[in-house]
């Protein structure tokens, strides 16, 4: 039986490294530079996302805002649209669920800003609704997906879809992607020329 459970975990750790190897590592230096500039012009980073996605992107929010810190240039300007329980729910409860991004979007974002959306599926309907919002203001868009991409790769400016079949490999991944921007983000401020500071 022991062997049995070995094999799972195996098998898992097995398909985990086909999905790292099919990374989109382009569009993630891409979605860096991105970030990078919005943070030279000050502008604000949302980011969103449902259940372990909604996690991920607070996890990003914090990482982007603290880790990425140096004292010759502002600070990464984010914010996460699920933090705030009172005004999720309140939405949720008023204006349906699929309102719960979008409306804060419209008090909050200008043109410029970028929108972070991260869904397993891509066809949260709270998320489309989101990104439709984004567009309609002026916003900049990344998505992170899973499986195929579902709606809303098509529907952001800048997609970055993990390729695999589970939703475990999928948010593993997508919390690797969050890492791997923290990372290029702090060492692209670590090398900005002096004239840039």
């Amino acid at each position: 039986m022991n062997s049995t459970k070995q094999e799972w975990v195996n098998e898992y750790i097995g398909l985990l490294n086909q999905a790292i190897d099919k990374m989109p590592v382009d569009q993630i230096v891409r979605a860096a530079e991105m970030i990078h500039s919005a943070r030279l012009e000050q502008k604000m980073i949302f980011t969103m996302g449902n259940g372990g996605s909604s996690a991920t992107a607070s996890h990003m929010a914090c990482d982007f805002s603290k880790n990425t810190r140096v004292p010759y240039l502002p600070a990464i300007r984010t914010m996460c649209l699920s933090d705030s329980t009172p005004t999720l729910t309140a939405f949720a409860n008023d204006e349906g669920y699929e309102k719960v991004f979008s409306e804060p979007l419209k008090a909050l974002a200008e043109p410029g800003d970028i929108l972070i959306a991260i869904s397993g599926s891509g066809n949260s309907a709270n998320i489309l609704r989101g990104l439709e919002t984004a567009r309609e203001i002026g916003l900049k868009t990344i998505g992170l997906s899973g499986f195929k991409g579902g709606q809303m790769i098509s529907m952001v400016d800048l997609p970055i879809n993990i390729d695999t079949d589970s939703i475990e490999r999928v948010e593993d991944l997508h919390m690797v992607c969050d890492h791997l921007l923290t990372m290029v983000l702090r060492e692209i401020a670590m090398h900005e020329p002096e004239g840039k500071r």
